[in-house]
């Protein structure tokens, strides 16, 4: 789509009604700054923008974009991220675009002295917001009604189901299309599904509900999806099996039959269905946390495998997720012995190196630099050595090499799993909950 398509395209989808929600794997940023820029500068429509986003986004990606693109050249920003005095001196610049993380926004609204007089709201990964009782959804709905427009932009619009809609499209319209109150959502399109007795542990669709939520949603939203309409490079996903020992394997049976387990003289126990699971996933990637916070060694599978990968490479730059600390540490270790250079992708600098080449491995945490960093420049594998059960940062940490800018011909997703274990459940419930948000897209993809 060239620049100006995408100025029309979604400079219309904002001037009416005054706030649309857009999900995308093209470019959205550069696509929402063109709109920016005309809406301030062509039809003098706004004049205070306010864009919310992850920190390391606010930080780094939306003033690359705009020091990036020619026709951008007149906007003006401020970053206030940093320490208290620093975002405070960021919001009295004067300046077009004020670009803010998403932790900060109760302190804008509440704490920072000062005046919310932005008429326009941009919230960059919108799906952040999915939480009715957060401190931040509370802090916007506060101030929203000054907001004359306002633009969500997410990549994972339902990623745990359409539950989370709610809160995400009361912020767009104050509660008109999918109702005011949590409660009367819940009861117009769901009913109870997991219970225990009067306690409801999660609710599910109605029958024919989904396609009256994609109706009443449909007139604000906007969905452009990266093989609709750009070239993207083939997108292959692939599992590495690992199988333990029959001794490993009794020993993750043992604690997932009895929620405890003796190692030497360590103890590690589980108590709720939800710690087991966790403990079960760490055990998966070969150590767990024992209960007095020690790191307990069971197997080194997926290292072992990790490196064969590493090796295979040939060379060519290899992106890493890993979901426990120990996971990392242990990563570390293996590196360090097999004397490849590594780095984390947690600052500029690594983000810098990364992209241009000077990284043979790169390791990300998909809760701390899944959303929107630019990474397609250094490399199209990633290899997951451990799994989230979150939908949400599973796409976009894979959607940091799948995306628009990315070379190569092909991006290959790769998955450490470890056979007869928990990794097989989270994967399998990771594909189930994408054709669920597949197909909420489809209903309202925008034909343009």
């Amino acid at each position: 789509m060239n620049t100006r398509n995408m100025r029309r395209s979604l400079s219309e989808s904002i001037q009416y009604p005054h706030s649309c929600w857009t999900w995308a794997w093209v470019d959205k940023t550069v696509i929402t700054l063109t709109a920016i820029n005309d809406l301030l500068f062509d039809s003098f429509e706004v004049h205070k923008v306010l864009i919310i986003a992850p920190l390391r986004v606010a930080r780094d990606t939306w003033a690359a974009e705009i020091k990036k693109w020619e026709h951008l050249r007149n906007l003006i920003y401020s970053v206030a991220v940093g320490t208290v005095e620093e975002r405070r001196s960021a919001l009295q610049r004067k300046a077009d675009i004020y670009i803010i993380n998403r932790e900060n926004v109760q302190w804008l609204v509440e704490s920072s002295g000062i005046s919310f007089d932005f008429d326009m709201v941009v919230i960059d990964e919108l799906s952040s917001f999915k939480n009715h009782q957060a401190k931040r959804f509370r802090a916007l709905m506060k101030v929203r009604p000054k907001v004359k427009r306002i633009v969500g932009l997410t990549g994972t619009p339902s990623g745990n189901g359409l539950m989370d809609l709610f809160a995400e499209f009361k912020l767009l319209d104050m509660g008109q299309r999918l109702g005011r109150f949590i409660g009367q959502y819940r009861t117009s399109y769901f009913q109870p599904d997991k219970r225990n007795g009067q306690i409801i542990f999660s609710y599910k669709p109605l029958p024919g509900s989904e396609d009256s939520i994609y109706e009443k949603i449909s007139d604000i939203t906007v969905s452009m999806k990266a093989t609709d309409h750009l070239k993207m490079p083939e997108l292959i996903s692939a599992e590495y099996p690992v199988v333990m020992t029959a001794n490993e394997k009794s020993k993750y049976n043992e604690m997932k039959k009895s929620l405890v387990l003796s190692l030497g003289d360590e103890e590690v126990t589980a108590a709720n269905a939800a710690a087991l699971s966790n403990k079960l996933s760490q055990m998966a990637n070969g150590a767990v946390y024992g209960d007095c916070g020690k790191i307990l060694i069971l197997h080194d599978r997926k290292l072992d495998a990790l490196e064969d990968i590493i090796e295979s490479m040939n060379g060519k730059s290899l992106l890493v997720a890993y979901w426990f600390r120990h996971d990392l540490d242990r990563i570390k270790e293996r590196l360090h012995k097999l004397h490849i250079p590594f780095s984390t992708m947690d600052s500029a600098t690594s983000i810098t190196r990364w992209n241009r080449g000077e990284l043979p491995v790169g390791l990300i945490h998909p809760a701390s630099a899944g959303h929107g960093l630019n990474l397609q420049s250094g490399g199209s594998t990633l290899v997951w050595f451990g799994l989230t059960w979150s939908l949400e940062l599973y796409q976009q940490t894979n959607a940091r090499l799948w995306r628009q800018g990315q070379s190569a011909e092909t991006v290959v997703i790769q998955h450490i799993i470890a056979k007869g274990t928990i990794d097989e459940r989270i994967l399998k419930a990771l594909r189930e909950k994408d054709s669920a948000q597949a197909a909420l897209i489809d209903a309202v993809k925008a034909n343009l």
